[in-house]
């Protein structure tokens, strides 16, 4: 059986799934792989979260520091995930 990568299922899955957010919240579904892939509505998603920042801030590179943000969280998760895989001695 071919698995598929969460990044590849397609997007509409998700937003048919919470459907019922859609009419109170703003839904944009995100996925990122534990190697750093991201699928690209995470990637627009993030750069517009960025943007908005910038507006309110008005430094430039608020995107960029978002970015670098959920990526260290994802490489900790990673590592947590990892390290648990290893017996305690």
């Amino acid at each position: 059986m071919l698995e598929m990568s969460v990044v590849h299922v397609p997007p509409q899955i998700k937003v048919t799934k919470y459907n019922q957010l859609t009419r109170t919240h703003v839904f944009s579904p995100v996925a990122t792989e534990t190697s750093g892939t991201w699928q690209y509505q995470a990637i627009e998603l993030i750069a517009e979260t960025g943007e908005r920042a910038t507006n309110i801030t008005g430094d430039q590179k608020e995107t960029v520091y978002l970015f670098q943000q959920l990526s260290v969280a994802l490489q900790r998760g990673n590592a947590v995930s990892f390290q648990s895989t290893i017996a305690a001695s």
